[in-house]
C-alpha cells in the first residue's frame, strides 16, 4: 500500500441510486483517482467528529474544494455573493489543517484548501473576485470550469512539477487570496494578478495550495509531488 493520504470532503443533500435528498459525505471521484494513479491510498475524512485526531495515522493531507469560508474567519462581513458557508467543515477542516501543520504533514490545498490555509495562518480572502477583476474567467457559471494560463514561479515546488512555462489550468472559484499570510510564497497568478498558488519555503515541510482544480487534469503531476513528499 502507498502513503496514506487523507481527503476532506463535503457533507451535502445528494441523491444516489434509490435514494433521493439524503445528506452524504461526498467527494468528486477524481480526487480519489488522481491520488492512486499518483500511488498514494486515498482515505476520505468527513467533517465529523473530531478528524484533526487523525492527522498523526496519516502520511499526507490534501483539503479539497468547497464552499466559501465564513468571512467572519477573517473579520469580514459576508458578501452578497458568498455562499455555501458550512461551519461545521470550517471547524473541522481548520482545525485538521492546524494540526497537520504543527506535525510537519505534506499538505496540497486544492481551491478552497488555498483559502482555509491562507486564512489558518492570519489572511484574508477577496469574497467575489468579478467585483475586483471585471469578468468571469474564474468560474463562468455554475458547474462551468474557467481556463486560463498560469505562470509557476521558478524554482519553486510548483515549478519543479509543472514546469516554468504558462499552463492553462481548470478553474473554478469566485473568491481568491486577498491578504497573503505570513510564512506563504505567492508560487503562480493569472494575467489579471489573481493569485492561484502558493507554498511555504523548500526549506520547511511540504506545504503546497492551488487555487484551480488539478483534479480534473489528465496531468496528475501535483499529486505525484505529493506522494513524493510523503
Amino acid at each position: 500500500m502507498g502513503p496514506v493520504i487523507g481527503i476532506t470532503c463535503y457533507v451535502e443533500t445528494a441523491s444516489f441510486t434509490v435514494w433521493q435528498d439524503t445528506p452524504a459525505a461526498l467527494l468528486p471521484y477524481a480526487y480519489v483517482e488522481r491520488v492512486v494513479r499518483a500511488g498514494g491510498q486515498p482515505v476520505l475524512l468527513p467533517p465529523a467528529g473530531a478528524p484533526a485526531g487523525l492527522v498523526r495515522r496519516l502520511d499526507g493531507l490534501i483539503l479539497a474544494g468547497g464552499g466559501d469560508v465564513d468571512p467572519a474567519r477573517y473579520g469580514a462581513e459576508p458578501h452578497e455573493q458568498s455562499g455555501y458557508v458550512r461551519k461545521f467543515r470550517d471547524d473541522a477542516e481548520f482545525a485538521v489543517i492546524s494540526a497537520a501543520l504543527d506535525a510537519g504533514l505534506p499538505f496540497l490545498g486544492v481551491c478552497r484548501g488555498l483559502q482555509v490555509l491562507n486564512v489558518a495562518l492570519g489572511g484574508s480572502l477577496h469574497q467575489h473576485l468579478p467585483d475586483l477583476v471585471g469578468h468571469t474567467g474564474h468560474c463562468p457559471g455554475p458547474g462551468r470550469f474557467g481556463h486560463l494560463p498560469v505562470t509557476p514561479a521558478p524554482g519553486t515546488r510548483l515549478a519543479k512539477a509543472l514546469g516554468e512555462q504558462p499552463v492553462t489550468v481548470a478553474h473554478y472559484h469566485h473568491q481568491a487570496v486577498d491578504r497573503l499570510a505570513p510564512g506563504l510564497t505567492v508560487t503562480a497568478a493569472t494575467g489579471d494578478g489573481t493569485i492561484e498558488a502558493v507554498e511555504t519555503d523548500a526549506s520547511e515541510a511540504f506545504t503546497m495550495a492551488v487555487q484551480w482544480h488539478p483534479e480534473t487534469a489528465d496531468d496528475h503531476a501535483l499529486f505525484e509531488a505529493l506522494v513524493r513528499a510523503c
